[in-house]
């Protein structure tokens, strides 16, 4: 069975987007992964389709109404991930990626305006995902981030499996930094280490580059790196 994902949104033109395209794009037609994409404005209310009102307490913009959204997530939710793309959520994280590629898929709903009536996150029981502290105008691209970051770990996707192994994020560790042909480009060499064929010698130098990166880059990945029990470089 392939891995099953239904968004949720008011732009459904947004989808497939990049999904489309390279190795999600081949996944997807050969089945690794279905996409089914859900209009809200479909189960608006009235003549014109309302799917918002104002926010009670007053403030600016509008506020998706939790009887539309519901409607709209009761027409396809099941037993998987039910998530709601929203500034305030918990952080995408690879191991949440990961986590989702072994489950059978997700519901994922996108926000506009000023987002969700609180009551249907609540009711729903749904997840709360962010892509970054900031805000964009909504979940559509957020949920093509989530897609992407999952889509790539599912079996068959990707050419080598060590290749979601070894990426940053996967141990809280940047990635090492690659190098390719030329040897020697604008008077920069590769690293010799690298050139010499002596694979433990090359694994030490990558964990290394690594865990510099990280302590320089990424100081709060390198905490909960070393919190782990792992050494210092």
């Amino acid at each position: 069975m392939s891995w099953r994902a239904d968004v949720l949104t008011l732009f459904p033109a947004m989808f497939p987007g990049t999904l489309g395209e390279s190795l999600a794009g081949r996944a997807l037609e050969v089945g690794i992964w279905s996409l089914k994409i859900t209009d809200i404005r479909d189960f608006g209310l009235g003549r014109h389709r309302a799917v918002d009102d104002t926010p009670f307490g007053g403030g600016a913009g509008m506020v998706l109404r939790p009887d539309v959204v519901d409607a709209a997530i009761g027409a396809v939710a099941d037993e998987r991930p039910l998530i709601f793309l929203t500034p305030r959520g918990t952080p995408l994280t690879q191991a949440k990626a990961r986590e989702l590629a072994e489950g059978p898929g997700a519901v994922l709903v996108c926000g506009r305006f000023e987002g969700f009536d609180q009551r249907v996150i609540e009711a729903r029981a749904g997840q709360e995902i962010s892509i970054g502290d900031y805000v964009l105008s909504g979940g559509e691209l957020p949920a093509l981030v989530l897609l992407d970051a999952v889509i790539r770990l599912l079996p068959g996707v990707m050419g080598h499996a060590e290749s979601s192994t070894e990426e940053s994020f996967s141990e809280k560790l940047l990635e090492y930094p690659h190098f390719t042909r030329p040897a020697e480009w604008q008077g920069r060499a590769v690293p010799e280490v690298l050139t010499q064929g002596n694979h433990a010698a090359i694994a030490a130098w990558r964990q290394a580059q690594a865990i510099t990166t990280t302590q320089n880059r990424r100081p709060d990945l390198y905490a909960q790196y070393i919190a782990t029990g792992a050494s210092a470089p």
